[in-house]
């Protein structure tokens, strides 16, 4: 499908058309100029002024160094200021200083409590100063509006002390609470390793001989307990073969003395033991090929065999001396009694000595059933190491996390107890106030070079609103390119327009009015601008 027109020439700007709109509507557009401007800047010296009083709190850092006492505050200083802040401005805080400094009072009417704390904290101000290198917070100013600049100065004054007592008693509260709470974490670390001593003493009480640092010692003492057990067992054997000796000679000597008595024939004994040692040195030279002279039964024989000799020696002596008593007293009733009671002393001794040797027996017996005893119970000790072992590991375990826990508390609490005495004595983090609270000469508010500006800026935009609603309601035509442009055929001549000597005047006239009006409005605007200026 063909087009059945043709696409019409885009629009291009018309000059022309907009110096002609100037030129007939330049008073439609300075007077509303001149008139905005006029109301916003006449604004700026009906409202009523604000004084803003600052003053500028430096963040310190602490003066004793991090690597001798540590801090245990936050170190985030923004979260601080906001929590300070938020106290400070605080309707309690804020009524204070409301009532002592009598603010809004004099607006004309009266406030109530929360419109006098909502109006406060409009005209509080705080901005934070940071670091450009590394971002961080060294300053930080505090301001406030009123509309006397006495007042406003006096109010900073109050507000600047508050941020500063505030900092410190906040510094000062978070670090005797950790403090306090390290303390507490202290006793109760405290309390818990006691009991860990307490349940390893105990265990150590109850399996006294079986720990694990017993083993060595208790080895050593089986060890030797064991060799005692040895030494004891050849002892009782040897005593018990001097047991069944002395028996023997007792049933021989007993044998030797009942036999000659029964025949008639005078007793005599030095054969029987002439008999003893023969035997004796028999079985000394049968142990000897066997054993050492060092072994316990050689000893015990050589021994027995120094006895029979001695008492042989004694026998003989003995005999000697009967004899002489009975050729000396001739009577044979002495002879025989002398001779009974020599032949018995031996018999005693032997009995003596085997009663001995009984009671040696029963002794030893009853050291080898203590040294049995105590091997029992040093053996069942080192069966019984394996499970303490364990059951101490876990005690020792449970006991070492507590020491360790504890330690570690108490060097926390040692270096927080620090870190608050140095914040008590205000060696730590603080806020300075650099200058004091300005007095302000002039008003912040409102600033009438801005409000200059600002009117001029309104003017404008008033101006052009009017002329363009102007043009946009009127409907008669100001040009021949549009008359000709409602025209549905072209335009073959023109007839001139006859203009005549009292039109041109009254142009000359309109131009000048209109180039006067304009500089009358932009001389009104500069005098304004610099009366501002210098009043500012």
């Amino acid at each position: 499908m063909t087009e059945d027109f043709e696409e019409q020439p885009k629009q291009q700007f018309d000059i022309a058309r907009y110096m002609d709109i100037v030129r007939r509507r330049h008073m439609y557009f300075l007077v509303p100029l001149f008139l905005g401007w006029l109301l916003v800047w006449g604004a700026s010296w009906v409202l009523p002024a604000r004084y803003l009083s600052s003053t500028l709190i430096l963040v310190e850092q602490p003066t004793m160094p991090k690597n001798y006492v540590v801090p245990n505050v936050d170190d985030d200083l923004q979260t601080r200021l906001v929590s300070i802040s938020q106290q400070i401005l605080s309707r309690t805080r804020l009524l204070l200083i409301i009532d002592k400094l009598h603010l809004y009072s004099d607006k004309g009417r009266h406030f109530t409590p929360d419109e006098e704390v909502t109006m406060m904290r409009k005209d509080i101000h705080t901005d934070l100063v940071h670091d450009p290198t590394t971002g961080a917070i060294t300053a930080f100013t505090v301001a406030y509006s009123a509309p006397n600049p006495n007042l406003a100065q006096q109010v900073t004054k109050e507000l600047t002390s508050l941020f500063i007592g505030e900092n410190q008693k906040e510094i000062e509260k978070q670090s005797e609470d950790t403090t306090n709470f390290i303390s507490d974490r202290l006793a109760d670390a405290r309390t818990n390793l006691a009991e860990q001593e307490a349940k390893v003493r105990e265990f150590e009480g109850a399996h006294e001989g079986e720990l694990p640092s017993q083993q060595t010692s208790n080895l050593q003492i089986l060890s030797g307990l064991q060799a005692q057990m040895l030494s004891e067992q050849d002892a009782l054997n040897t005593a018990k073969q001097q047991r069944v000796y002395y028996q023997s000679l007792i049933e021989q000597y007993r044998t030797l003395h009942v036999a000659p008595q029964a025949s008639g024939a005078s007793p005599t004994g030095v054969s029987a033991l002439d008999e003893q040692l023969v035997k004796l040195k028999s079985q000394l030279a049968d142990l000897s090929a066997r054993y050492t002279d060092q072994y316990p039964a050689v000893q015990n024989l050589k021994g027995e065999i120094a006895k029979t000799e001695k008492m042989r020696d004694q026998e003989i002596a003995d005999l000697k001396v009967r004899a002489n008593a009975a050729k000396q007293s001739g009577a044979a009733n002495s002879a025989n009694d002398l001779s009974d009671a020599v032949q018995s002393a031996p018999l005693l001794q032997l009995e003596g000595q085997l009663r001995a040797n009984q009671t040696e027996i029963s002794n030893r017996e009853q050291a080898i059933a203590g040294l049995n005893a105590k091997i029992n119970n040093y053996q069942a000790r080192l069966n019984a190491e394996p499970a303490s072992e364990q059951q101490l590991a876990d005690l020792t375990r449970g006991y070492e996390q507590s020491k360790a826990n504890y330690d570690d508390l108490l060097k926390k609490e040692s270096e927080s107890s620090m870190a608050t005495s140095m914040e008590q004595m205000q060696q730590g983090e603080r806020f300075t106030m650099l200058d004091a609270p300005t007095l302000p000469l002039k008003p912040d508010f409102p600033n009438r070079l801005k409000f200059c500006a600002a009117g001029f800026g309104f003017g404008i935009a008033l101006g052009g609103v009017v002329v363009g609603g102007l043009e946009f309601l009127d409907g008669r035509l100001h040009s021949d390119k549009e008359i000709t442009d409602l025209l549905p055929v072209a335009v073959i001549a023109e007839i001139p327009e006859v203009v005549s000597s009292r039109d041109e005047k009254r142009n000359r006239r309109r131009i000048f009015l209109g180039w006067a009006m304009a500089g009358l409005v932009f001389a009104c605007i500069l005098v304004g601008s610099a009366f501002s200026f210098l009043h500012a």
